[in-house]
């Protein structure tokens, strides 16, 4: 439902069950823990914040309505809070999102590259994931399976992301991609392909050789140790 209120824009939503479907003989099954789970959010709730049930009669107001109808307004007020932070990655789901690279591509082409391919490949992943482990630039909790990131690993990301930015990119994986798959099709000699490629990380290292970042990088390496002191996350923009 979207209202609009002089120039502003309001949406509300909600979800309710229509058919009971298989609910009705599974019910037993989970209904203790969806108790307590319900049980458990009210008493976090305040009056004020409680969710308007949806029963039959509600719904069947909010089916009356039509575009440009117009609603008086029962109450107005502004609720603060704070958003969570992403979840952690897992070793499955971090091997899932390097399978999956090419959702963050925007450029269809390049995404079409990558898909299905991903980065790394089916037997290398988890070698790569081992391999950053071992290294002390990753934390694998072995109990959970959650991931974190060790103070080397935050400062390497800080060198990389103030040096070579693309490296960052699954879009250059996904450009290389697309030089291989010229070299398959015959678009593109294996020589053109290396001679492309070479130059771009003799024209990267040089860019790297140049920069005068080192103040900018003491920056931010007091910054990650002070929050690994500390125990605070940190955030980046």
């Amino acid at each position: 439902l979207t209202a609009f209120i002089q120039k502003e824009q309001f949406f509300a939503s909600f979800k309710t069950l229509i058919d009971e479907g298989y609910l009705k003989v599974a019910v037993l099954s989970f209904s203790k823990k969806a108790k307590e789970a319900q049980d458990s959010k009210e008493s976090d709730e305040d009056d004020e914040d409680a969710v308007q049930k949806c029963d039959a009669a509600f719904i069947q107001e909010l089916l009356k309505l039509k575009k440009n109808d117009k609603l008086s307004i029962k109450d107005m007020y502004i609720k603060e809070g704070e958003t969570s932070p992403p979840k952690r990655y897992s070793s499955g789901s971090m091997i899932l999102a390097m399978e999956n690279a090419g959702q963050l591509i925007e450029d269809d082409e390049l995404r079409a590259q990558i898909k299905g391919s991903g980065i790394g490949t089916s037997a290398t992943r988890a070698e790569i994931l081992k391999k950053l482990v071992t290294n002390q630039y990753l934390s694998l909790n072995k109990k959970t399976q959650i991931i974190t990131p060790t103070l080397m690993g935050e400062m390497i990301y800080d060198v990389v992301d103030a040096s070579i930015k693309p490296l960052l990119n699954p879009e250059l994986t996904a450009s290389w991609e697309k030089g291989l798959t010229g070299v398959a099709e015959g678009s593109i000699s294996p020589e053109e392909y290396m001679a492309k490629l070479n130059g771009y990380v003799a024209r990267r290292t040089d860019a790297v050789r140049n920069l005068q970042n080192q103040s900018e990088l003491r920056t931010k390496f007091k910054e990650v140790s002070g929050c690994y002191k500390t125990g605070k996350e940190r955030t980046k923009a």
